[in-house]
């Protein structure tokens, strides 16, 4: 499969490296030097796991099938999956959080690649699913939350307390089988999937 991820901070990173054991991962980045380092296999930020999958994947240890790139619209027309972990910083100031990434995000693979699942990890105000699928005409956008540490987002997804995937009827399926495919690349395989059908009122 391949998987777009877009953001490269501690959760799109991370998701990144994970899936990229298994699957050909696409990481978008808006700065050319961050995707140099990365397609080096030097990790940006602090995160154990994450540097230490990079150095056994330089040393031939490990496989990583992971591509780092500025070129957004090649990366989400290529894409079997988008996962959208693109930063929301809260400004104190508005007490709203800046959104446009993942619209940006959003708009782009909209614009290339409109029927591909989009999965949304970054953290979003509540509505925001709902709304966003009601703004763009689309069903396609659904929701997944994130539960990783800063320094240990690597390890965090390597062993989930849960997986979290919120979507309503007519995604439910496509719901399932994400919660499935995040299962199978989890180191210790528990079966702690949650699925929650109705959430955009919530998210």
């Amino acid at each position: 499969m391949k998987i777009t991820v877009a953001g490269v901070g501690y959760v799109g990173l991370s998701l990144a490296v994970l899936l990229a054991q298994k699957h050909d991962v696409t990481a978008i980045t808006t700065t050319e030097s961050k995707a140099e380092k990365l397609n080096h296999l030097i990790s940006p930020i602090q995160d154990d796991e994450i540097e230490r999958f990079f150095k056994e994947a330089r040393e031939g240890k490990r496989e990583l099938h992971l591509n780092t790139t500025t070129d957004k619209e090649t990366a989400y027309k290529n894409a079997d999956l988008v996962i959208i972990a693109t930063p929301t910083n809260y400004d104190d100031v508005t007490h709203f959080f800046d959104t446009s990434a993942v619209e940006d995000a959003i708009e782009w693979t909209l614009k290339v690649n409109p029927d591909v699942l989009m999965v949304i990890k970054s953290t979003i105000p509540v509505g925001y699913t709902e709304s966003v699928r009601e703004n763009y005409g689309v069903k396609n956008i659904i929701f997944s939350p994130e539960f990783l540490r800063e320094s240990k987002a690597l390890y965090d997804n390597l062993h989930p307390s849960r997986i979290v995937v919120g979507c309503d009827d007519d995604q439910w399926k496509r719901g399932r089988c994400l919660q499935t495919f995040f299962w199978k690349v989890q180191e210790k395989k528990r079966r702690n999937l949650i699925l929650l059908n109705r959430i955009f009122q919530y998210c």
